[in-house]
């Protein structure tokens, strides 16, 4: 993966905190020295439960291209229900890295033209005692796991920095949780 240009779209359901991730990992790039850094949410009806996606680009040099991600490097699942509804591989570049939240056994999975890392930070985030479907901060840490982006303790930061007033320390260690225990395979 070139980590001077770095394409992830997000997909998750209202609620879930897919466009609050992306915005984590936003900061935390842009803090980190890309200079180049774009979010572009995009959602139909605003309810609880409808599928979510954003996109993200990162670079190291400024962006200009403000358009959804067609071809991505990364995508990041936050919902394994979610593989049912929608091609979330449509446009995936070839051996691009899939990050998917499910209770499943990673090898339930076959997506042979790509890498898969597989956690279940819906369980994590409730043993780091955050309400069920509270999975935001989770996939931040496995996402971290699998592709080795900003440091987990950069992204923790950020992590405690959005939720200030809002459990910070549950929140890092579902995160924490999910880098420690993310399995990453080919």
């Amino acid at each position: 993966m070139n980590k001077d240009y770095i394409e992830i779209r997000w997909h998750g359901r209202g609620g879930q905190g897919a466009i609050t991730a992306a915005k984590i990992v936003a900061a935390a790039a842009f803090s980190s020295g890309y200079a180049g850094v774009v979010m572009a949410p995009t959602f139909g009806t605003e309810r609880r439960g409808a599928p979510v996606m954003t996109s993200l680009k990162i670079s190291r040099t400024k962006i200009y291209d403000l358009s959804p991600i067609e071809t991505p490097d990364m995508v990041v699942v936050l919902d394994h229900l979610l593989l049912k509804e929608a091609d979330v591989t449509h446009g995936l570049k070839p051996g691009g890295l899939i990050v998917l939240n499910t209770p499943m056994a990673h090898d339930a999975y076959r997506f042979d033209a790509y890498r898969l890392a597989t956690a279940d930070v819906t369980a994590w985030s409730v043993e780091a005692d955050l309400p069920h479907g509270m999975v935001n901060t989770g996939i931040i840490g496995a996402l971290e796991r699998a592709s080795d982006l900003l440091g987990i303790d950069k992204l923790i930061s950020g992590i405690e920095e959005e939720f200030a007033t809002r459990r910070p320390e549950k929140n890092a260690l579902a995160a924490r949780l999910a880098y420690e225990r993310t399995v990453v395979g080919g």
